[in-house]
């Protein structure tokens, strides 16, 4: 136990950064969706509010805590109410919730549309084809623990493999280009919906959740700041806009400069989040 402490101690710790008490520090996960949202407001908010924002990327669970610790200012990939039940158990006492950045998250699993399954409940009948693996991503998310049930309570002779969501969407290309079985945990917003066919397996007894993407932060963010304050709560995407920003980010290697240059070629959006006078 004194070994899992000090580690959460330790990954607690790198979210805590030497920066000036003018900083808004916005910590996000290794997920898309996360990766452009935080990348997009932070060129917003640099760009318009010539504010100074530093991002950290943590694991969920680090997260919440880093926000509830204050160490953390804003995270703006919660999946609530559902898929990240726990933590908002653990520490919404202490967060504030500032409205959703996407109002349909959806998750799943997910698989080649080449492939004749439809339901979570065929799964067992390909087992062996799949090598009894589920593909999916960091423990923490809250995909994963809901996975966990899918599993019991469907009863799958399958295991949930965990890696990242870069190394879940690798698994998934390379089984597509060799026209191979697959399974991942999938979401949707996710730029791989929109390179690759795929399909979400129905889940007839609805263990998965749709959620809303929300925007939280740590107790009085934000409050002597009316101008950021309602740059933030204006702050949301249609699915189209933020498959659109997904694929230029998934095309650059520098995500900030993807996320700058979207910025710039979708300046009525941006102005439409701008507090009016």
């Amino acid at each position: 136990m004194k070994y899992f402490t000090k580690i959460f101690t330790l990954l607690l710790g790198l979210l805590v950064t030497s920066v000036s008490a003018n900083t808004i520090k916005i910590a996000y996960p290794n997920w898309a969706e996360g990766i452009a949202m935080t990348h997009l407001l932070k060129a917003v908010l640099e760009d318009r509010l010539d504010a100074d924002v530093t991002l950290t990327q943590a694991d969920p669970g680090v997260i919440y805590a880093a926000l509830a610790n204050k160490d953390q200012d804003l995270f703006i990939d919660a999946w609530l109410p559902y898929t990240h039940e726990s933590y908002w158990k653990q520490y919404g006492d202490a967060l504030e919730n500032l409205g959703p950045v996407f109002g349909y998250g959806v998750t799943g699993l997910v698989v080649p549309e080449y492939m004749s399954i439809n339901s979570i409940e065929e799964l067992n009948t390909i087992k062996g084809e799949l090598d009894g693996k589920i593909i999916g991503i960091d423990p923490g998310a809250g995909i994963s623990s809901t996975t966990l049930r899918v599993i019991d309570e469907y009863d799958l002779d399958l295991q949930q493999v965990n890696s990242s969501g870069p190394a879940m969407t690798a698994a998934l290309a390379q089984a597509i280009e060799d026209k191979k079985p697959i399974v991942v945990t999938g979401w949707k917003p996710h730029w791989m919906f929109g390179r690759f066919e795929l399909k979400i397996l129905d889940d007839p007894r609805g263990i998965y959740p749709v959620d809303q993407i929300r925007k939280i932060a740590r107790k009085d963010f934000a409050n002597d700041n009316a101008e950021l304050r309602q740059l933030i709560l204006n702050f949301s995407l249609t699915e189209e806009q933020l498959l659109d920003l997904m694929a230029a980010i998934e095309k650059d290697n520098d995500p900030q400069s993807a996320a700058e240059d979207w910025m710039h070629s979708n300046q009525p959006l941006v102005n439409s989040w701008m507090p009016q006078p």
